[in-house]
């Protein structure tokens, strides 16, 4: 759909300048998603993994996160192999509906009520991103944290359009369960894309 170079706003890896790579299309259907128009895979122009490449290296960053819509619809065997013989370190963001098919470094698993993640994706997340738009967003997320391995971190994000109500109820969650964290959309408090 598009790339550009920006600063990664959210989880983990938060402040780091980073390309997105967003590839449309998105069969999950989260009611607050801010891109929906990347839904549509046939709605967006081909671009070619040569030119992909092109934009990251003349960008002089050393990082790109893969989004969405949905990324792991695609097999990024390709992709990623062309960035690693770069050296260019690659996070995903993902539902986690599909497998992973590709050489990710870094898997910020970010499940939705919307479609069941795939089995799969629990061993190879890094990072689990649960959105809170209603306080048993909570409950939910703990159900996922219990599914993943020992050395995945583990945030929470109040959803945008609810994030004056969500932030005092996550901040009082971490604060009991310290095992949690707090992500905030640094990048839309900051206005950059």
């Amino acid at each position: 759909m598009e790339q550009f170079y920006s600063i990664q706003g959210e989880g983990f890896y938060a402040g780091r300048a980073a390309v997105f790579i967003r590839l449309g299309g998105c069969d999950v259907g989260c009611v607050w998603c801010d891109v929906k128009e990347s839904w549509n895979a046939e709605d967006h122009p081909f671009t070619s993994t040569e030119d992909i490449i092109t934009f990251v290296k003349e960008s002089g960053t050393d990082f790109v996160v893969i989004t969405g819509g949905e990324p792991a619809m695609y097999d990024l065997t390709l992709l990623t192999q062309l960035l690693h013989d770069n050296n260019i370190e690659i996070a995903m963001e993902t539902s986690g509906v599909y497998p992973i098919i590709g050489d990710i470094d870094w898997v910020c698993f970010s499940p939705k009520k919307f479609k069941a993640p795939h089995n799969d994706t629990y061993a190879m997340a890094d990072e689990l991103k649960v959105i809170v738009f209603h306080k048993s967003d909570l409950e939910w997320a703990e159900g996922h944290a219990q599914k993943l391995n020992k050395d995945c971190k583990l945030y929470l994000q109040p959803e945008w359009s609810k994030k004056e109500e969500m932030t005092n109820l996550i901040v009082d969650y971490v604060k009991q369960n310290p095992k949690w964290r707090i992500s905030l959309q640094t990048h839309k408090y900051i206005n950059v894309p």
